[in-house]
């Protein structure tokens, strides 16, 4: 699909790695502006998003480690009491044991009149609202001590929490927990977005992330280049513009879902239909024969194939113009006939499930760039020789170490799902917990699958497929709730997505507001 002029492509907004941020904030204060002076703005653009989300509250405790992100803090309190509200303030590290801006902040609260003392376990929170300043984005090893305690404390008293550039605990460019991370309403993050707020267990600890500038334009500095660009809604009506009135089904190509071992159908028909309701010319379904009435039944317009094995299936894959395969493919013989068929035909690939893990066990060494690999974390794992609790750990590393290694793109699956090309590293903060349940990536696998069918570029259909998939869960999850959200349920609110004219674009906007 060439994109039209009128549809450039969109710019996806930068995140960083913490060391780029502290260099851009180093830029910043070398141009002239004072690192108090910037420690201010942090502090003012803090206490604003905490005004407008909590306009009632009256008392706030205000928990502050030895750094800058503490420095923060200590501005915050002194906004906050020159305000009329009651400050309870709470360190790490004696204000006579700090130095440069955070000792001045330290100074600034003191004679506004906020009283401080220091954290010890068992202490009461008093305010009706946490400020978390506490570790900031320098952290690099396991949260121990004092930290951990008041960590552990503020979780355990179920107040609201505002986390000051990031949930103390949390790697700024990893989302990885070390050891125990604030759980945080609202993070107000500064100078440069985070990667890590988006990824791993970042979703289960930020709450709603805001990005304050802070007047910085990060993307002025052309020699820092962004860890990874975020994915928004407005990609999908930049990239799947309206069809012309004389459109006809071969203008949007010809998708075949191989897969549905015997006694595995669903998997492959969820992803066939995924296929058919994102806008494929034409789908068809290489199958197990039992499968064939049931696939009719549920979903006539895709046409479905009876196959015994990889010899049944002729000249089918060379009349798709892509293949997706794995959804219930299955390990045994059946499954590695099906593999083995798609990877000898000169197509492009969607590979996902069973198709992965025999790519990591029985087809090891391939290597292209017309396929996108799906994976989970289990699954990456299995690709990458290690362990998930090691993908986990740094899902942007695996996730690159995965593109490198087998080329094309890959998907890295899981909360702040990553896309690796190319073009770089490309996260989605969409999406809701009740994607966990089975199906999800066959639907996803489809929905690639019909993307590419009609001719969009490989890592576009990648980031665009990811949004759509993620998008429509969340559509859904509006209409029926988290609980009891099925794979089934995502096809039909996808289709909606991919039509902006008849998408009503609610809750689609970008989650996290720009100040």
């Amino acid at each position: 699909m060439t994109r039209p002029a009128d549809h450039p492509a969109p710019t996806l907004r930068p995140l960083y790695r913490a060391e780029q941020v502290r260099e851009l904030d180093r830029r910043t204060i070398s141009g002239g502006i004072a690192g108090f002076a910037l420690m201010q703005r942090a502090a003012a653009a803090a206490w604003q998003e905490l005004r407008a989300r909590w306009p009632h509250v009256q008392s706030l405790t205000v928990l502050c480690g030895g750094g800058n992100n503490g420095g923060d803090g200590h501005v915050l309190a002194a906004l906050a009491a020159a305000e009329g509200l009651a400050v309870q303030r709470l360190l790490l590290k004696p204000v006579s044991e700090l130095s440069g801006d955070a000792r001045r902040a330290a100074d600034m609260a003191t004679a506004a009149g906020v009283s401080a003392e220091p954290w010890r376990e068992g202490l009461s929170l008093e305010g009706d609202l946490v400020v978390d300043a506490l570790l900031g984005t320098g952290l690099g090893g396991e949260v121990r001590g004092a930290a951990r305690q008041a960590i552990e404390a503020v979780n355990a008293s179920g107040l609201p929490v505002l986390a000051i550039d990031i949930p103390s605990g949390l790697h700024a460019d990893t989302g990885a927990m070390l050891g125990a991370a604030i759980r945080a309403t609202r993070t107000v993050t500064f100078i440069g977005d985070k990667l890590g707020l988006y990824t791993g267990a970042a979703p289960a600890h930020v709450g709603e992330p805001v990005f304050c500038a802070l007047g910085v334009n990060a993307e002025a500095e052309g020699d820092l280049v962004p860890a990874a660009r975020r994915l928004e809604a407005g990609l999908i009506a930049a990239w799947l513009p309206p069809r012309p009135r004389d459109a006809h089904k071969g203008d949007y190509g010809h998708a075949l879902v191989l897969g549905g071992a015997p006694g595995f159908g669903g998997a492959a028909l969820l992803a066939a239909e995924a296929c058919a309701r994102l806008g494929a010319g034409k789908v068809s379904l290489a199958t197990a024969p039992e499968h064939v009435t049931a696939s009719l039944v549920r979903r006539p317009e895709v046409m479905v194939h009876g196959v015994r094995g990889a010899g049944d299936l002729e000249a089918l894959p060379e009349r798709a113009d892509v293949l997706v395969v794995g959804p219930g493919l299955g390990q045994g013989s059946w499954g590695q006939g099906m593999l083995q068929a798609a990877l000898a035909a000169s197509r492009p690939l969607v590979v996902d499930a069973d198709g992965l893990n025999l790519l990591a066990s029985r087809f090891a060494g391939h290597q292209r760039d017309d396929w996108i690999l799906t994976p989970h974390p289990g699954e990456a794992a299995r690709l990458l020789g290690c362990s998930a609790g090691e993908v986990e750990a740094d899902r942007p590393a695996a996730a690159r170490a995965l593109q490198r290694r087998y080329g094309g793109v890959v998907v890295l699956k899981g909360a702040g799902t990553l896309i690796a090309g190319p073009e770089g590293l490309a996260v989605c903060s969409h999406g809701n917990p009740g994607m966990a349940s089975g199906g999800m990536g066959d639907a996803l696998s489809g929905i690639l699958g019909a993307l590419l069918a009609q001719g969009v570029e490989l890592e576009t259909a990648a980031r665009l497929g990811v949004l759509v998939h993620a998008l429509a869960a969340d559509r859904a999850a509006r209409e029926g709730g988290e609980r009891g959200l099925l794979a089934g349920d995502l096809a039909s609110c996808a289709r909606i997505l991919v039509n902006p004219t008849v998408c009503d674009g609610k809750g689609e906007d970008d989650a996290a507001a720009t100040r």
